[in-house]
Formats: structure tokens, sequence, C-alpha cells
């Protein structure tokens, strides 16, 4: 199965949010190549908050280009079997943390958005991850920075997408 394939299965089986959901739906049948970077048109990125529930926080990257506190998460890549996988591996290789744990269910959200030419949006399928006990984050050169924040900060730093998945994450927890 191809990663697009993968892609309008998950999507399918997405509860909530049912017209974007369907705008992702009818995003990839008019744009085969709408999984990749190259599609202008705008493409499915997937993204992963890190989360250490017992500690009552989650993990944001300030963002290099955006200069702002996102969840880890990115373009999709050849080698990703699919969104899980690629979600997964965006949060690996943006926060250095090994041994993530995708939460169960599938996705947590979706979150179409702008982004600066030459592509228009983003169709971001968002996932959360459970962090370790004591997992030690690394800078990646995507970020300026990472930093845990209690769940209660992040509307004081984040915008409302964030603050979104958190909300829905955490009722998922």
């Amino acid at each position: 199965m191809s990663l697009y394939d993968d892609a309008v299965l998950v999507l399918k089986d997405v509860e909530g949010q049912e017209e974007l959901r369907q705008a992702y739906l009818d995003h990839l049948a008019a744009h085969p190549d709408g999984m990749w970077k190259a599609c202008t048109a705008g493409h499915v990125t997937a993204s992963a908050l890190v989360i250490d529930p017992g500690h009552g926080r989650v993990l944001l990257t300030l963002h290099r280009k955006l200069r702002m506190w996102l969840q880890m998460g990115g373009h999709c890549e050849p080698e990703d079997a699919t969104l899980e996988a690629a979600a997964l591996r965006e949060a690996t290789e943006e926060s250095g943390i090994q041994g993530l744990t995708l939460l169960p269910g599938g996705p947590v959200r979706l979150d179409r958005h702008p982004i600066p030419p030459p592509c228009h949006c983003h169709f971001d399928v968002q996932y959360a991850v459970v962090a370790e006990p004591g997992s030690v984050q690394t800078i990646s050169e995507e970020s300026l920075d990472l930093r845990w924040f209690a769940y209660d900060e992040v509307p004081q730093v984040a915008d409302d997408s964030v603050v979104r998945l958190l909300e829905t994450a955490r009722t998922r927890l």
C-alpha cells in the first residue's frame, strides 16, 4: 500500500471535523501528488504533539522559519510507509527523543493552514506521542529552541491550533 492509499484510508476513518476531513479527501482526489512538498496546490503533512503526561506537560519547538511555538511535524518523505510513521519520524527527529509512543486511535485532529509561497497550504494530520519519563530532548536544525510547557502555559505561547490539539490529546489520554 502506498502512503497516498494509507492517507486516504486514515482520513476516511477520522471522526469529527467532517467538513475539513472531506476537504482533505477532495484535495487528494484532485491531486495524486498531494502527499508531497512538490504539490504547490497544497500537500499533506504529519505532525505530533510530544506529551509527558506524568508531569502534565508538552514539548514544543520554536520553529526556525515561522518563529512560533509548535508541535513537531513536517513533510512526508518517500520512506514513510504510513502517516503514523511520518508523524513519529518527525517527532523523533525534531525532539531528539527516542522511544516515543503514538497515542492509540489514529490522528487526534486535522488542521489546514496557509503557508508562504510557492505552496499555498498544509493539510496537517496531527497525532500525539507520549515521551518516556526522564526523556531528554535535543534541538534539531529546524528549531531555534525546544521547551517543555505545562498544559496551562500552552495558550500563552502557542496559537489556537496547538491549544486545540493539546485539548483533544488530553481527552484521549
